[in-house]
């Protein structure tokens, strides 16, 4: 008797023993997966998002150890290298990469998005006008990112950010500090000084900005727009290679990957997960490539250390606020939405 109950002794533990150990590694799994927290990047995002102050630090380190651009000539005014002293092509403010990608950067970041957006199957029938939740939650997306590259770099209650800043620190349009120089008090007492402040209305008097600190333009433009084309592109790319969601966001049920809270929400399904629209996918790669090597250009011939990574900290508030933040406040999420999701 005892023969025949200890194998069954045996098999019952042996048999018990993988849906135990297959539980324990289902509970240890999730508290595993919980300790990523929504307010932070993947290790996927972190190594790009770290590409960006590893690229201004590569082009500051060149200028600093390059002889040529070490040795030329930098004009703190201009925030560059004279033309016929540059010691590169790219070096010089009328490159043809400068003139026609960067000074209209947000043109072909919003170009690259909206061919993105509308042919890729993840957001909707591929060229198609049909409005999906998808499609109008990264629409949403993109009026917050450009709404602060306004706010920024065109125009904010008056003045943009990027010209209130220099003017706060101490900046002047040289023109005006000469004309209030001409006046017996030394101040003019007009409403005329007031209104050059901005740096494209002390450009079009023949001044030059003179005495505050600022920010590199280039490189927040830079950093914003292809990062934000990243953030968007690549989430469906790793989902058409079959790639594992490592997302966290906050529910109320507490800290879960976003891929389980798509599946609750019946979401993601609907498409042939195999089928990429290479242009809607390739146009916004082209536009970060070309976006990443004027980054590096810009680093290494244009602007201080500080002025650098001031663009940069000014690009990443958006891009945080944007699309890390709506991870840990549902409410947010409903509205903002994520990539892919």
């Amino acid at each position: 008797m005892s023969s025949t109950s200890q194998p069954y002794r045996r098999n019952g533990p042996s048999e018990a023993l993988p849906s135990k150990d297959s539980s324990r590694t289902t509970t240890r799994q999730a508290p595993q997966r919980r300790f990523g927290s929504p307010y932070l990047p993947t290790m996927l995002e972190l190594a790009l998002l770290g590409l960006y102050p590893a690229t201004l630090l590569l082009g500051s380190l060149f200028s600093l150890l390059n002889p040529p651009a070490r040795a030329a000539p930098y004009s703190a005014s201009s925030q560059s290298h004279p033309s016929a002293l540059a010691p590169s092509y790219f070096a010089q403010k009328h490159n043809i990469f400068n003139l026609f990608f960067v000074k209209i950067g947000w043109f072909w970041t919003t170009f690259a998005f909206f061919v993105f957006l509308a042919s890729h199957p993840n957001l909707g029938p591929p060229g198609g006008l049909v409005l999906t939740p998808r499609r109008l939650r990264a629409l949403v997306r993109w009026i917050m990112v450009t709404a602060w590259w306004i706010a920024v770099t065109q125009w904010f209650f008056g003045a943009p950010l990027i010209d209130k800043g220099f003017r706060f620190t101490g900046g002047v349009c040289e023109i005006l500090q000469a004309e209030e120089g001409r006046v017996g008090s030394g101040k003019v007492m007009g409403s005329e000084a007031r209104e050059v402040f901005t740096n494209a209305a002390c450009k079009l008097a023949g001044g030059k900005w003179k005495g505050g600190t600022d920010i590199s333009g280039h490189v927040f433009l830079l950093v914003l727009g292809s990062a934000f084309l990243w953030m968007e592109v690549l989430p469906v790319v790793l989902k058409a290679k079959g790639l594992r969601e490592e997302r966290m966001v906050s529910t109320d049920v507490g800290t879960r990957s976003a891929a389980t809270e798509m599946m609750d929400g019946g979401v993601g399904q609907e498409e042939d997960e195999g089928t990429v629209e290479k242009v809607g996918v390739n146009v916004p790669l082209v536009v970060t490539g070309l976006s990443w090597w004027m980054l590096l250009m810009t680093a290494a011939y244009f602007h201080t250390w500080f002025e650098k990574f001031a663009g940069l900290l000014v690009a990443f508030i958006a891009l945080y606020s944007v699309y890390f933040l709506p991870r840990a406040i549902p409410s947010l999420r409903a509205v903002v939405g994520m990539p892919g999701v």
